[in-house]
């Protein structure tokens, strides 16, 4: 079963190419995600990597957190469902 990931403090310049590369080194990944502003276009800093597999998401987790990307500290973690919107 795919499992969703929450990737935050991403540098503004992080392609999702560049992202799905370097969740690739450690499991599957299904679909990779960056979200950008409604009218600019620009990254807001976070984005989403859905990994093939729980034993993917968990090793993505606890290799990936912390570490530096593009001169940021990444942080990795499970994703939240999202909020009803009001």
């Amino acid at each position: 079963m795919n499992k969703k990931l929450y990737i935050g403090n991403l540098s503004y310049d992080v392609t999702e190419a560049e992202l799905e590369d370097l969740f690739k080194k450690v499991g599957n990944v299904v679909s990779v995600t960056i979200i950008t502003d409604r009218y600019s276009g620009k990254s807001k800093g976070f984005g989403f990597v859905e990994m093939g597999s729980e034993k993917d998401a968990e090793t993505a987790i606890n290799q990936l957190n912390g570490k530096t990307f593009k001169e940021r500290t990444i942080v990795v973690n499970e994703a939240r469902p999202p909020r009803p919107r009001e």
